[in-house]
């Protein structure tokens, strides 16, 4: 198999390491393949292929759709480097309201999975970054949504203190927020 699948603390989300073929020419490698995927219980058709470039101290996020257009991703970093992070939204799971981290960069070639039910946001921590994702439903702007980055009670432990953010980043709702006004997954 070329890739190995890594469950971190909150084992819904993968880390998933990439086998690279490289030589004194480049590199090869794979970085989705269905039924490798499926394998390990990553079902769904990816409908979607984005990219964003980001410089240094750039926070993006934290991301999700509502249902019916909630979104799992495999999002991978394949220029500069990356702290990328999914907080866990479905109110019935165990690890409801915790979060995972890893770094993604263009050296370590690892990917994220995350499934439904998650925000997801990254920050930058080379002087630019291109994120690649695929998403499995398409982009629907009226159910977008969103958790603030620096919610005390998640306490994502950042990389950096003053990420610049975008003025709806800036603006998204706590964690008590989004329970109390039901906008976490059920």
């Amino acid at each position: 198999m070329p890739f190995e699948f890594k469950k971190l603390e909150i084992p819904d989300v993968l880390l998933i390491a990439p086998r690279v073929f490289g030589d004194e020419r480049g590199f090869f490698m794979e970085t989705y393949k269905k039924e490798d995927f499926e394998e390990v219980g990553i079902k769904g058709e990816f409908v979607q292929d984005n990219h964003s470039r980001s410089r240094k101290g750039v926070l993006r996020g934290l991301h999700f759709q509502r249902e019916p257009y909630a979104q799992a991703k495999i999002v991978r970093c394949v220029r500069g480097k990356i702290f990328d992070v999914a907080v866990d939204l479905r109110k019935s799971s165990p690890t409801f309201g915790r979060w995972v981290g890893a770094e993604l960069s263009e050296e370590n070639k690892m990917e994220l999975y995350i499934p439904r039910g998650f925000a997801h946001g990254f920050v930058v921590l080379s002087d630019f970054a291109d994120v690649v994702y695929k998403v499995d439903n398409k982009y629907a702007p009226e159910h977008e949504c969103g958790l603030i980055w620096n919610d005390k009670d998640v306490n994502i432990d950042w990389p950096v203190s003053e990420p610049i953010l975008s003025k709806k980043d800036e603006k998204w709702p706590t964690l008590k927020e989004l329970m109390a006004q039901d906008m976490v997954f059920g």
